[in-house]
C-alpha cells in the first residue's frame, strides 16, 4: 500500500476513517452510527484474477473507474470501488471550476477526498483535467491574452504541485479538436486568444511542475482512424519530433449503437503507440445491454491487451444509475451493483475468472428481487424507532440488503434483525437469520435513532440474492 504523501498548498479535509461494525445474529445489537462520522466498511481482500483490477494487474495494466466524491459515503459504491478497481479518476473534482473557482483561490477538498481514499486502498490516480474549454469559471473567459496565458500556466503549476508525486497520469489538455471532417482546432478561450501554441505551452508547463507524471492529451471520437484522430496524430508526431513533452494519448471510448466500437480501434491505438507514446482508454462506457454490450466490452479489453503500450482502461463510472448517460445503461454494474454480462466479458478478456453468482457483487439469481418500505414505529421528542419491511418479489430469495441514509446530527444507537455496516452517512443493513423468504413473503428490521426526528431516513432500493 502506498504511503499518503504530504501535499503542498492548502488541504481540504482528510481521508475517511476506517473501521468495522459487527452485529450479532438476531436480537438487538447496540452500535453507535452517526451521520457525520460512521465507521467505514472493511476492505474486501480479492483473490488474484477474480476482479478487474487484479486481472489487469496480472497483465501489467490498471483497470480504473471515474469516481465522484459525493458517492464515496454510499457503502455499496465504496465497496465495489475498493474490491474491483486499482485506479481512480476524479469525475469532476479536479476540473478548473472545482479547484480554482476564483482566480488564484484554490479549493482541493473534494479532490483530496478521492485521492486519499484511493491511496488508502493502494490505488493509483489519474488526474483529469487541467486545460479544457468546458467547466471553466466565468472569470477565465473574460481574460485578455496575456492574463489568460499567465492564468493557464499558474493553474497547471498550482494543481500539479499540490498533487506532485501522487498522480500517475494527467490529462493536461482535453478535447481541443473539432468534431467532423475538418480536423481543425476547437474554438475555446485558449485557442481563440493564445492560438495553436497553447497546447505545447501547457505540456511544457506541466513537465516543469511534475517531471515524473505521465502527460496525456485526451479526446473523444478519436477511437478509429478519422479526420479528428488524424489531426491529433499529426500533433503528437510533431511534438515527439521536436521534444515537446507528451507521454500518452487518452481515448475516451464512449460508444453506443450509433457510434459503435470501430473496426480499426486496435489499429488506431497501435499507430499512436508506434509514435512512442502510451495509449490509455480513459472514459469507457458502452450503451446497451446483454450479450451485445458484453461482446463490445470484451472487444475493447482485447484491443488494449493487444497493444503493448496500452497501459490501462478506465470506465466512466461504477453503477449505471450514476452514469452521465444512465438511460443507456452503459456500465459494468447495474443500479443495484450487480455484475452485468459486460462485467464477465471484461474480466474474461483480461484472463480473469468470473466468480460464482453468489460472490460479492455477483448477479445472483437474475429473477431474485425484493422491495423495502419504511415506517416510523414510535417517536419521541429526541428520536424515533424506524422499521423497514422487506418483501420478496415473484421468486424466493436467500438474502437481502438495504441502504439507509441518515441526516446529521442523528445517531443510530441500536439495530435489530439485521447486520449493519456503514461508510460516511450511509448505513447498509443485511439479512442475518431472516434472509430466506418465499415469493411474496416479508420480514423486517428496526433501528433506534437519537438526535432528532427530522428529516426521516432515506431508504434505498432492496438488493436480493
Amino acid at each position: 500500500m502506498r504511503m499518503i504523501r504530504k501535499r503542498s498548498g492548502t488541504r481540504g479535509g482528510g481521508g475517511p476513517a476506517r473501521g468495522r461494525l459487527r452485529a450479532a445474529l438476531g436480537g438487538a445489537t447496540t452500535v453507535l452510527l452517526t451521520a457525520t462520522a460512521l465507521a467505514a466498511l472493511p476492505q474486501t481482500t480479492a483473490h488474484a484474477a477474480d476482479t478487474l483490477g487484479a486481472a489487469a494487474a496480472e497483465k501489467g495494466r490498471y483497470f480504473g473507474a471515474a469516481v465522484a466524491a459525493n458517492h464515496l459515503g454510499e457503502a455499496q459504491y465504496a465497496a465495489t470501488l475498493d474490491r474491483e478497481f486499482n485506479s481512480v479518476t476524479p469525475e469532476n473534482e479536479m476540473k478548473w471550476d472545482a479547484v480554482e473557482p476564483n482566480r488564484g483561490s484554490f479549493s482541493f477538498g473534494r479532490a483530496d477526498q478521492i485521492v486519499d481514499h484511493a491511496q488508502g486502498k493502494g490505488m493509483e490516480v489519474r488526474g483529469h483535467t487541467l486545460v479544457w474549454h468546458s467547466q471553466l469559471p466565468g472569470w477565465v473567459s473574460g481574460l485578455g491574452a496575456t492574463d489568460l496565458r499567465s492564468a493557464m500556466n499558474n493553474h497547471i503549476t498550482q494543481v500539479m504541485t499540490h498533487y506532485k508525486g501522487e498522480i500517475h497520469s494527467w490529462d493536461v489538455v482535453n478535447e481541443a479538436f473539432q468534431d467532423g471532417g475538418s480536423g481543425a482546432r476547437r474554438s475555446s478561450p485558449f485557442q481563440d486568444k493564445l492560438g495553436d501554441g497553447f497546447i505545447e505551452e501547457a505540456f511544457r508547463t506541466a513537465r516543469a511542475a511534475d517531471p515524473n507524471a505521465k502527460l496525456c492529451y485526451n479526446d473523444y471520437n478519436t477511437d478509429g482512424v478519422n479526420a479528428k484522430s488524424n489531426a491529433v496524430y499529426t500533433m503528437v508526431r510533431d511534438f515527439k519530433s521536436r521534444g515537446v513533452p507528451i507521454d500518452c494519448v487518452g481515448f475516451q471510448s464512449h460508444f453506443n449503437p450509433n457510434s459503435p466500437v470501430p473496426s480499426d480501434y486496435r489499429a488506431n491505438l497501435q499507430r499512436f503507440a508506434d509514435l512512442g507514446v502510451d495509449v490509455q482508454i480513459t472514459e469507457l462506457d458502452i450503451e446497451g445491454s446483454g450479450q451485445a454490450q458484453a461482446t463490445n466490452y470484451g472487444n475493447v479489453v482485447r484491443a488494449c491487451l493487444a497493444v503493448t503500450r496500452c497501459t490501462g482502461i478506465t470506465v466512466w463510472g461504477i453503477p449505471d444509475k450514476y452514469s452521465w448517460r444512465s438511460s443507456g445503461t452503459p456500465l459494468l454494474f447495474d443500479d443495484n451493483y450487480n455484475k452485468k454480462p459486460a462485467y464477465d466479458a471484461a474480466l474474461s478478456a483480461l484472463g480473469g475468472t468470473p466468480g460464482d453468482p453468489g460472490d460479492p457483487g455477483g448477479p445472483g439469481d437474475p429473477t431474485a428481487a425484493c422491495t423495502a418500505t419504511y415506517s416510523t414505529a414510535e417517536q419521541w421528542s429526541g428520536g424515533y424507532n424506524g422499521k423497514v419491511t422487506i418483501t420478496a418479489g415473484g421468486s424466493p430469495i436467500t438474502g437481502w440488503s438495504v441502504n439507509v441514509t441518515l441526516a446529521s446530527p442523528q445517531q443510530v444507537v441500536s439495530v435489530w434483525n439485521g447486520s449493519p455496516t456503514s461508510n460516511g452517512n450511509v448505513m447498509t443493513v443485511r439479512s442475518t437469520w431472516n434472509g430466506s423468504l418465499a415469493a411474496g413473503a416479508s420480514t423486517s428490521f428496526g433501528f433506534t435513532v437519537n438526535g432528532g426526528t427530522t428529516p426521516p431516513p432515506q431508504v434505498g432500493a432492496c438488493t436480493a440474492s
